[in-house]
């Protein structure tokens, strides 16, 4: 009996050591290949060595555009395809087996092991690398890029400054960074984070040309706009530069002690095309009338003129000026109209049709009164009203009006060029039509008496008058 016992317990004892042997032969292949039940990304890793895993990883992988970030923040895509890019997975693996390649593999007998890994390095091909970089736009811009500062003309901001000493990319430092990223596993590179970039030194006429960019912002900063009512035209940079000295080619030309200098002729100039523009006494515009077509009027006693030479001496005088706060100018006028502006008849006015011999009333666009009336005479002794645009240059109540053969007293009198204005006609029953061909005025607007005096009440005077046939 006894001797069946140690026969049992010595069959035990060798099973035991086969299990234990097993076990261990198990750990020591494991320590070579994936344990049982292991996935990574995917696929399935059960007894396959890092290397096999490695490629079945790298083949099924997706490799993102690689990305670089200029010195300028713009973005440059590179397709990993024409880089020959591919991740390599073999330090993560060899890292995993470290960690799982142990006992704790019977662990999987449970339950899978399922785990996500990102690759620790790419791999590529160094001289298409090479290749796609040199093609991009920023490195073609960057060799066209010339060494100096310069200040230079430009058509919208007047001026500014060319530096082609500072942040110059240095390829070597680029490649090594781009380099660095890639061999650790990053896809997009900052160059300017990596020290891609640096200083030349200024030579001595590269700070001239600095010192002089510097008193060019105190020039600039002039705070000045011209108020012409409707419009603002702020002294921008590029009018300021339109002001100084310059070359043919449009370089500044500084005095001696590096001030740009001011052409007193320029500014000049500058004064009368803003006249040019905004000048209106004696010229001809169109106006839609109520009736639905567009006339062209005259102006005759309205209109908008600015005193230049004034104005001139106004600016030559505010340009060496300093100012701590922003200043609005509103120019000398020799006339000026009711409204400012390059509109300068604007939404307010009195529209004086003979043709139609119809008056209307607008303010602000809205019509606020009409009425037909009767104008000066196109018969026999002709005393047709003028056309033209007027205005309105007094009022007066209980007015005799006065001629060579005339006295006729009126309540409102409103004139608007010379002895022509809009008055009441209280001897009239009729007004409208072809009345005025043969029974008109002398000239004069003749009005109903009722809606002359709602008219007188309302109206300004300045306010234009646009008469017409």
């Amino acid at each position: 009996m006894k001797k069946l016992g140690r026969i049992l317990v010595l069959i035990f004892l060798c099973g035991m050591l086969v299990l234990l042997g097993g076990f261990l032969a198990l750990g020591m292949y494991y320590r070579n290949n994936f344990p049982v039940n292991t996935w990574i990304n995917g696929v399935y890793c059960t007894g396959k060595t890092i290397e096999q895993v490695n490629r079945e990883l790298t083949a099924q992988a997706e490799v993102p555009d690689v990305v670089i970030l200029d010195g300028a923040g713009r973005e440059w895509l590179i397709p990993s395809a024409e880089l020959g890019l591919y991740p390599d997975y073999t330090s993560v693996l060899k890292e995993y087996m470290r960690k799982n390649a142990t006992v704790l593999w019977m662990n999987n007998m449970k339950e899978p092991a399922v785990t996500e890994l990102a690759p620790a390095q790419y791999r590529w091909d160094d001289g298409k690398l090479e290749e796609q970089i040199m093609a991009l736009e920023f490195i073609r811009e960057e060799g066209l890029r010339e060494e100096g500062c310069s200040i230079r003309p430009d058509q919208e901001s007047g001026y500014y400054l060319y530096d082609g000493n500072s942040k110059r990319l240095n390829m070597e430092k680029m490649f090594a960074g781009i380099r660095k990223r890639l061999a650790a596993g990053e896809l997009s590179v900052d160059l300017s984070g990596e020290g891609c970039y640096e200083d030349l030194e200024d030579t001595p006429g590269d700070a001239k040309q600095r010192a002089l960019w510097e008193k060019l912002q105190d020039y600039f900063d002039c705070k000045l706009t011209y108020d012409m009512g409707a419009e603002q035209i702020p002294l921008t940079p590029a009018i300021l530069s339109s002001f100084l000295k310059a070359d043919e080619n449009g370089r500044l030309l500084p005095d001696e002690s590096g001030q740009p200098v001011i052409v007193r002729e320029q500014v000049e100039r500058w004064v009368d095309e803003l006249a040019l523009k905004y000048n209106t006494c004696g010229t001809e515009r169109e106006f839609r009338a109520s009736r639905g077509d567009v006339v062209l009027v005259k102006y005759s006693t309205y209109g908008t003129e600015l005193d230049t030479k004034e104005e001139k001496k106004y600016l030559l005088e505010a340009l060496s000026q300093e100012r701590t706060e922003e200043e609005k100018h509103i120019p000398v006028y020799k006339q000026e109209g009711f409204i400012r502006g390059l509109d300068d008849i604007g939404d307010t006015y009195i529209e004086v049709d003979m043709t139609e011999q119809h008056m209307y009333y607008y303010v602000d666009g809205e019509l606020k009164l009409d009425t037909d009336v009767v104008t000066g005479k196109t018969a026999g002794n002709r005393r047709g009203t003028p056309e033209g645009i007027n205005f309105v240059y007094n009022k007066q109540r209980n007015r005799v009006l006065r001629g060579a053969d005339y006295a006729t007293p009126v309540k409102y009198w409103m004139p608007v060029k010379g002895a022509v204005g809009i008055h009441d006609a209280d001897w009239r029953s009729e007004f409208g039509g072809e009345i005025y061909k043969r029974n008109g005025s002398h000239g004069c607007i003749n009005t109903p008496p009722k809606i002359m005096a709602e008219l007188y009440e309302m109206v300004e005077v300045g306010t234009p008058v646009i008469m017409f046939y």
